[in-house]
């Protein structure tokens, strides 16, 4: 490696992020943190065996090591770790050792746990001062959790651990090192004094983690709201359908549906935006004004306890419920202070555009295919999580006003009902479906559409230099130089050389994903992809290690885009520096449901917060000019058979919740490439799916940049290009092009745009 990378200052920034996305739910006559010179006893097999990612193509970081959570504790000299409990674990954990599975996808979510006795856990408490009990949980892709012990709900064993140690101490903290929100209803069980979310928090997580339970104070506040029970979530009733899933809840997802529906307020266990912190704080309402169209809002925020802190400010907006309906409470802005000192005050400024509080008419109540602000009273409540606000300002809208006009997109055919603000459903428009799964040519078997195969234009161990160019034509050198256009380029290609453009093709590196071009004739180089979003993926063959970061909910937990920018821009520098130039992240699905296995590689189930951090994170990214690549493109939200499975949404909800982070990001971040979903959305695979990719995406949120299919997805290739998915990752199917084109339903022109768009990228590559 060269010298331009800082690991020392990598592994604090990845230490920093860490901790500031510990969530603390609750500490009970202030047992956190821990003091100079109070001893712990520490118990759990996770405080060796820590999970710093989910598993996957999110998580499979090769890292130069991992610090564990006793690890992190260690460093705090001040505070002493009691041996006989950490002697008896190590003995333990070398007769029960960790077990991985059998590779992707088939890791158990939970390990075995050490029993406890009565006597053993006495004499600990007999020579401590409390106890903290490490929980873990992985999660991953292709599975998702279920509601079984040692994956939603917790073990006996970890049960009867929380009984024994929770009555034999004063002061019991609960470490939960998980990737996905898991059932809570033992707090109220067993008690313990604290309860510390401290997520996946890559190689550097638990000295994150122990710098929050050694005296930082916490400032991460929830992403998602956690209910009492599975059953309260209001997609727990059409969620893990092997074929289809209906969004029934339609844009009731999360804290909108618990603040909105009548009676669900009582299932909310911890609400969304919520955590606490060691020190306290005040606020002082500066100001609040609407101002050519956008709200803002002034306020002073004091540290006002005995702790260094960091606080969140969160807006919410309530807008009439009129004949649209619409969530009591939706995020409308948030701000972070930085690290307040004891008496130090801050002022933080919040902003809002009203036509951001829109609702989208699908069937016409007010003007069909429109965003509608409907008339009446739009009020603003500022606080610390969505239940803890005030209102700080109301404006009156005097009559109903069109903020955008679009036109019908993704209607679905077959979703029956939906929820209404009331509690009530209403149905919906029921027809044939419109796209039916037609193939001009003979589909490919899935059998040859998975994996490596088939085999594709693969020309390991050349350098471009060193080859002919092909005879009398431009190179691509040309065209980066201005000398001619990347229209003239193209145009001299070939059918076949534009069908081998938009497949994938073997990387001659150390990414463990394919690339693209590798066209040497034309001086077209091989562009490399890599995994992402928990750190830079590389083979763990190549001996080349590089960082884990936190998992991606971890981060949205900090409420920090400036912390995600940071992140995105040092990641984004290993990824250069290892000669990748597309990094397969940020991964922005919604949280529909806490089951979700890969939830631990998305933010939230607010759009407007995972819009806003990803961007940031896009930012970072593209900083150093390599390719960010936002993904699942759209409605992936669950894993179980993900490349078959229908996710039927209303035009409302796909519009205000699973597309709308989508839609930040390309319109404040441009990232430069976006990922298309495995899944069917409304009966239309999605990289088939030409409303989704082109009306949309491109038509009416102006996007500019590449698309790309996720690897070995089950679509057509040619319906690929015609929907204006520009290459089929991992390898693409240039025969299928070609018999395409040559039966009529392809054209030439087309194959020619999707190849300019993958050209086009390779060009801001720096």
């Amino acid at each position: 490696m060269n010298n331009i990378l800082d690991w020392k200052e990598y592994s604090r920034s990845a230490r920093n992020a860490a901790a500031e996305g510990c969530v603390l739910l609750r500490n009970e006559k202030q047992a956190l943190p821990i003091r100079p010179g109070e001893t712990v006893s520490v118990f759990g097999r996770i405080q060796l065996d820590y999970y710093k990612s989910g598993t996957g193509s999110g998580g499979m970081v090769n890292v130069p090591y991992v610090h564990s959570i006793l690890d992190g504790l260690r460093e705090h000299k001040e505070i002493q770790i009691y041996e006989p409990v950490l002697t008896e674990y190590r003995h333990w954990t070398k007769e029960h050792p960790f077990d991985r599975g059998n590779g992707w996808g088939t890791e158990p979510w939970c390990q075995e746990e050490m029993p406890l006795s009565d006597a053993f856990v006495a004499d600990a408490a007999a020579h401590s001062d409390l106890a903290l009990i490490v929980l873990g949980r992985t999660a991953g892709e292709d599975r998702d959790n279920t509601l079984q012990e040692g994956s939603y709900y917790l073990t006996q064993a970890e049960r009867e651990m929380l009984k024994i140690v929770c009555a034999a101490f004063s002061r019991t903290v609960v470490v939960l090192n998980v990737g996905n929100i898991m059932d809570m209803s033992w707090v109220d069980d067993y008690r313990p004094s604290s309860v510390l979310y401290v997520w996946q928090g890559g190689m550097e997580g638990g000295c994150g983690a122990a710098d929050i339970l050694c005296g930082l104070s916490p400032s991460g506040r929830l992403t998602d709201t956690i209910a009492f029970d599975y059953s309260d979530y209001p997609s727990s009733r059409n969620f893990g359908s092997t074929k289809e899933n209906f969004y029934a809840e339609d844009i009731y997802v999360g804290y909108r549906y618990f603040e909105t529906i009548p009676g669900a307020d009582k299932a909310v266990n911890y609400p969304f935006g919520y955590g606490l912190s060691y020190t306290t704080f005040e606020r002082a309402l500066v100001s609040a004004e609407e101002k050519q169209g956008v709200i803002r809002v002034r306020v002073n925020v004091t540290n006002t306890g005995k702790y260094p802190g960091k606080e969140v400010m969160q807006l919410y907006a309530q807008a009439p419920q009129g004949v649209l309906g619409k969530a009591k409470r939706v995020l409308a802005a948030f701000e972070k202070t930085r690290l307040l000192a004891q008496g130090e005050t801050q002022l933080l400024t919040l902003e809002a555009p009203v036509a951001q509080l829109a609702s989208y008419d699908d069937l016409g109540k007010i003007q069909k295919s429109a965003y509608v602000l409907e008339k009446g009273k739009y009020q603003f409540y500022l606080g610390t999580s969505v239940r803890e606000t005030e209102q700080v300002f109301c404006f009156t809208m005097p009559e109903d006003t069109v903020t955008e006009q679009l036109t019908a997109k993704l209607v679905p055919t077959s979703l029956a009902e939906r929820l209404l603000s009331d509690g009530s459903f209403e149905k919906l428009p029921q027809s044939e479906p419109n796209d039916p799964d037609y193939s001009a040519i003979k589909r490919v078997p899935r059998e040859e559409s998975d994996g490596f195969s088939p085999a594709v234009r693969a020309l390991p161990g050349h350098q471009i230099w060193s080859q002919p160019y092909k005879k009398d034509a431009h190179i691509f050198m040309e065209v980066a130089e201005g000398k001619i256009t990347l229209d003239e380029f193209v145009t001299q290609m070939t059918d076949e050389e534009l069908a081998h453009i938009l497949g994938g093709q073997p990387n001659t590196g150390v990414a463990n994903t394919f690339g693209f071009g590798n066209m040497p004739e034309y001086g077209i180089p091989n562009i490399m992809t890599a995994d992402g979003p928990a750190g830079l993926r590389i083979e763990k063959k190549c001996g080349v290690v590089t960082t884990a970061w936190p998992c991606a909910t971890l981060l949205a937990c900090t409420w920090n885009p400036d912390m995600l920018y940071q992140v995105g821009a040092a990641g984004a520098a290993e990824v250069k520096e290892n000669n990748i130039a597309v990094w397969l992240t940020p991964a922005v699905n919604i949280h529909r449901s806490p089951l979700c296995g890969r939830n631990f590689e998305y933010y939230s189930e607010d759009p407007y917060l995972t819009g806003k951090m990803a961007s940031a994170m896009v930012k970072g990214i593209q900083s150093k000019h390599i390719a960010a690549t936002v993904k699942h493109f759209a409605c992936n939200n669950k894993e179980t058979n993900r490349k078959e499975s229908d996710s039927r949404v209303s035009e409302r909800a796909a519009r205000e919740i699973y597309l709308k982070a989508f839609e930040i990001i390309v319109k404040e971040a441009d990232p430069w490439c976006i990922m298309s979903s495995y899944n069917i959305v409304n009966g239309h695979r999605t990289s088939e799916n030409r409303e989704l990719l082109e009306d949309i995406l491109r038509g009416e949120w102006n996007y500019q940049g590449m698309v790309t299919t996720d690897w070995w997805t089950s679509g057509e290739h040619y319906k690929e290009v015609k929907a204006g998915n520009d290459i089929k990752m991992a390898c693409g199917f240039p025969e299928s092009l070609l018999r395409a084109k040559e039966a009529g339903v392809l054209t030439r022109e087309e194959m020619e745009i999707c190849a300019k768009r993958i050209l086009g990228l390779i060009l801001k590559i720096d």
